[in-house]
This record gives C-alpha cells, structure tokens and sequence, in this order.
C-alpha cells in the first residue's frame, strides 16, 4: 500500500476470479493482436491462478515463467501452448472472410 496516497497499485490479476472474466480478458488481448499485449496478459492470468500451480502443471520453474510472461519477453511459443493448457484456455482458429 503507497502511505502517502493510501492507495495500492492495481493489478489485474486481483480481478481475474472467473473463467467467464479470465476468457474474456484473454480473448481482449488477442483481439488487439499484439504479441507483447498477448504475452502480458497470459502471464496476469497464471499469477492470478498461482504461478506454483502454473508450473507444477507445465513442469517449468517459477522463475522461468516469470521471466518468460514479463514485460518484453519473448518466451517459446512451446510454453505459450503449456501456460494456456495449464491456465484451462486453447487457441482456435476461426475463418475471417476477406474485406
């Protein structure tokens, strides 16, 4: 909590309590496209589920995970597939008909 302001700093991952909420902010982040966004958001979703259960169910260590779901990283799309399955999400592809 910041004292001087008697606020704390928001974080997403305290309001990812649903599967409903944690699809939908996840289906946004695809949505914009972009990657980095992409990447961020996946890794509020594994904080907000538990990064030690995250990684019980990848078999990857915490620490590898939060370097790899952090600002400007570039992790290996291998452990995007293994967050997403841990977290209960897929990736589907749906037609997009041409404009």
């Amino acid at each position: 909590m910041n004292k001087e302001m008697g606020t704390s700093k928001f974080d997403i991952a305290d309001y990812l309590d649903s599967e409903a909420m944690i699809a939908e902010y996840l289906n946004a982040a695809l949505e914009e496209g972009d990657d980095r966004a992409i990447v961020i958001a996946i890794g509020h979703v594994a904080k907000a589920i538990g990064m030690t259960k995250i990684a019980e169910e990848t078999g990857l260590s915490r620490p590898s995970l939060y370097k790899a779901l952090s600002e400007g990283a570039k992790p290996q799309f291998s452990t995007i597939l293994k967050v997403l399955r841990a977290i209960g999400g897929e990736i589907r592809i749906t037609p997009v008909s041409a404009s």
